[in-house]
């Protein structure tokens, strides 16, 4: 597993395994399960049917169970991440979150099976018969040297893909790596001299895969803890560690880097020093790799060499190993072949494609979720971001041919171009992109406030604001009561937290002048706006925003959105050429739906509706997705005939005189607009290309009751978010989680409308 730096604490850990669900996976069924005739079809007697062609021709359970799309995750907790031996229980939360991987990356069903023995043959005993359920299976966290035996043997005696990821799916991204580095440094495979240093499960496989790749055996050295690894050792020696000793005088690690062109490090902390970098040859590649923390620093690089190409493991420097850019593809071109295993052939196809992808041109959305730096292929690119959404549809095919050339496949694609464009739709892009919109904020820190800062649940969302690098957190409360409630929660990661305390702030009266000049012909005194500073937390936040004080602002957690959206309009107007709105992003199963208007206009006119359909078309192409709206009604294009479906039919006409660049369609009936079957069937003139991704509701309550009733029925929920005013300020609902706070917070520090550019 890749080192990730924390961005939260163990609290915020536990909680997110404990809410809801207790876990990260679940079961559902793909098929329709509420009548007689569907539980009769889904098992007695219509099981029957498909059990018998299986039994005639085992290749049709491809066709009739997800056994193509079905990788087992299996461990025995012998090496969970740089934790150790916790045990197979212990393992599972990795395990779990292995799964949810698959699925994210490379919609791949993924169950997770912990097998309690720390004997091999037992382990293997209880695998080698799983063949019939899995598609393949991906071992993880075994420690060396039983994971090798274990994958050999599983591979022997299994007709699936058997693949131990700590192992090959290392070995690969390093690889991809080191080809680019290889490139940029006029380097070629069969020259360069390589000190591996560790001679665990991923080193070996290191080692392993780049003799495959054409380098010498004589131009790699591999270290341990007693030192290099050389012909006629026998301390500390094994058979695999043998298989890769080599015949040199050289004895520790130091006399081995001086003249390598290039250092892998599998091992510890600290475990080079820059004395060692000085001696390497000119333009060095180091791909210090330790967990958590590398064997040497970039910085600890630099200091001696300003040639040297550095990759790590972490996600806080440039050109990280980070295997998820690995696995879920790799086994994603395996599945679609009916590969019967993962051969050397597909691993170099994978490295060789990760590192092709490096060299293309980045796309803009890629390019500005990591604005903080210029992604083009250099010294500081070497290896693709692991949210680029190319990687589905780049990685996959080459896996696959590889697996077609080199025999292994059971199922050929004939056509590879249909192929490519069937893994570009396999994932809903607005995951991706939203990671991308949270980088953004990263990148380019704000400063937020925190309305209700004395809430235990608001400060411990600070701190995640703060640990997640989007920026500087401000706490609107009494110092002494905030201070109290850090005790109280043992928050000890609050040190340092800014708070503003509204009663004694010296902008006060600045405030105020602000408020009284905007309310004066509203009814309001003077005096009233100073009391309001004073003691209105959102009213206060909103004037540290208004007057440059502050960045954004998010409130919501103790009062209803709307008494919060008076607030703030007491101090912010629309912005101008914008209609204030309210959007729910909704994802389930795939699939992604923007609503609006959630919470603002309880009847908007046609024209507004209009610019719901605009602004939430802008909003669709930020997560991904190719606008196609449909704009809701009871009734479908003019049937039944009423009246109050007259607005919807306007908003249509002022859309086609507006003359805009999305597709869009109206009134028309929710099931409608997203079946798109029922659609050409029964409307084929209607003309969305297909099922609508953005909903615009007729109303208010239609609005907010599809939106709360979808969010409690299943599914990702992010909003409402608020859309059009002149300065950032998101509501979150009240009783908001600390992620849905942190979340909200993170959309206001884009610092204008959510999700503008």
């Amino acid at each position: 597993m890749t080192a990730i730096k924390p961005t939260f604490t163990e609290e915020d850990a536990l909680s997110f395994h404990m809410q809801g669900r207790p876990g990260k996976i679940e079961i559902i069924s793909t098929k329709p399960l509420t009548t007689q005739r569907d539980l009769s079809l889904a098992y007695s007697p219509g099981v029957a049917w498909p059990c018998l062609r299986i039994a005639k021709d085992p290749n049709a359970a491809y066709d009739y169970t997800s056994k193509g799309n079905l990788v087992a995750v299996i461990s025995n907790g012998t090496a969970v991440l740089g934790l150790g031996d916790l045990g197979a229980l212990a393992s599972k939360p990795v395990m779990e979150g292995k799964c949810v991987l698959f699925k994210r990356f490379a919609d791949i069903d993924s169950i997770d099976l912990e097998i309690d023995t720390k004997e091999v043959d037992a382990f293997v005993n209880s695998v080698r018969y799983l063949a019939p359920s899995f598609g393949g299976i991906n071992l993880e966290d075994i420690k060396a040297p039983e994971c090798f035996i274990i994958e050999q043997q599983l591979r022997e005696l299994m007709n699936i893909p058997v693949f131990h990821d700590d192992q090959h799916g290392t070995a690969i991204i390093t690889a991809a790596g080191l080809i680019n580095a290889m490139h940029l440094t006029g380097r070629d495979m069969k020259t360069t001299k390589l000190v591996i240093n560790g001679a665990g499960a991923a080193a070996i496989a290191c080692a392993e895969l780049v003799k495959a790749m054409g380098m010498p055996s004589d131009h790699v050295i591999l270290c341990d803890t007693k030192g290099v690894i050389y012909t006629g050792r026998t301390e500390g020696m094994n058979q695999w560690k043998s298989a890769h000793a080599t015949p040199t005088e050289k004895r520790t690690l130091a006399e081995a880097l001086n003249g390598a062109d290039a250092f892998v490090g599998l091992s510890v902390k600290d475990a080079v020093t820059p004395e060692m970098v000085r001696e390497m040859a000119a333009k060095p590649i180091i791909f210090a790799m330790a967990n958590p923390d590398p064997e040497i620093t970039p910085e600890e690089v630099r200091s001696v060499r300003d040639d040297a190409i550095v990759a790590t493991g972490r996600s806080d420097y440039p050109n990280q190993v980070n295997n998820v850019l690995g696995f879920p593809y790799i086994f994603r071109g395996a599945l679609d072949v009916r590969a019967s295993t993962i051969n050397e052939t597909m691993k170099i196809a994978a490295a060789r494609a990760l590192a092709e992808l490096a060299r293309q041109d980045v796309p803009d959305e890629v390019d500005a979720a990591y604005s903080g730096r210029r992604l083009r292929f250099g010294p500081e690119y070497i290896i693709p971001v692991p949210f680029d959404p190319r990687l589905i549809s780049h990685v996959p095919p080459a896996v696959a041919r590889a697996a077609m050339d080199s025999g292994v496949a059971r199922r050929p694609i004939i056509d590879m171009e249909s192929y490519v464009a069937s893994l570009k739709g396999r994932l809903d892009p607005s995951a991706g992109s939203l990671h991308m919109i949270f980088d953004r904020v990263q990148h380019n820190p704000k400063r937020v406030v925190f309305a209700e800062g004395e809430e235990e649940k608001v400060i411990r969302a600070a701190i995640a604001f703060r640990a997640a690098g989007y920026g500087t957190p401000v706490l609107i409360g009494r110092t002494e009561r905030i201070e109290e409630t850090i005790r109280q929660s043992s928050l000890t990661d609050a040190v340092g937290l800014e708070v503003v305390n509204a009663r004694v702030s010296p902008h006060n009266k600045l405030y105020a002048d602000r408020l009284y000049a905007r309310l004066q012909r509203q009814g309001f005194l003077q005096r009233d706006a100073l009391r309001m500073v004073n003691q209105d937390r959102n009213i206060f936040a909103a004037c540290m925003v208004a007057e440059g004080h502050a960045d954004a602002m998010v409130t919501g957690v103790t009062r209803s959105f709307y008494v919060c959206l008076d607030d703030a309009m007491k101090v912010f107007d629309a912005r101008e050429g914008q209609t204030l709105m309210a959007v729910s992003i909704l994802i389930a199963r795939g699939r992604t739906v923007l609503i609006a208007d959630t919470s603002v206009h309880e009847l908007p006119t046609s024209d507004q509706l209009a610019d719901f359909a605009v602004q939430c078309a802008s909003i669709a192409r930020h997560l991904g997705h190719e606008p196609r709206v449909a704009l809701l009604s009871f009734s479908n294009f003019g049937h039944p005939p009423r009246e109050k479906a007259e607005r919807i039919r306007e908003a249509v006409h002022i859309l086609d005189d507006r003359k805009v660049d999305f597709e869009y369609d109206g009134e028309m009936q929710a099931n409608v607009a997203l079946n798109y079957a029922l659609m050409k069937e029964l409307y084929p003139f209607c003309r969305l290309g297909g099922p609508a991704n953005v909903l615009i509701m007729p109303a208010l309550h239609s609005a907010n009751i599809v939106a709360k009733l979808m969010q409690e029925l299943g599914g990702t929920a992010i909003g409402p978010i608020l859309v059009g005013l002149e300065k950032p300020v998101q509501i979150v609902q009240t009783g908001a989680t600390v992620n849905e706070i942190v979340t909200a917070a993170a959309f206001a520090a884009l610092a204008t409308t959510p999700l503008s550019r």
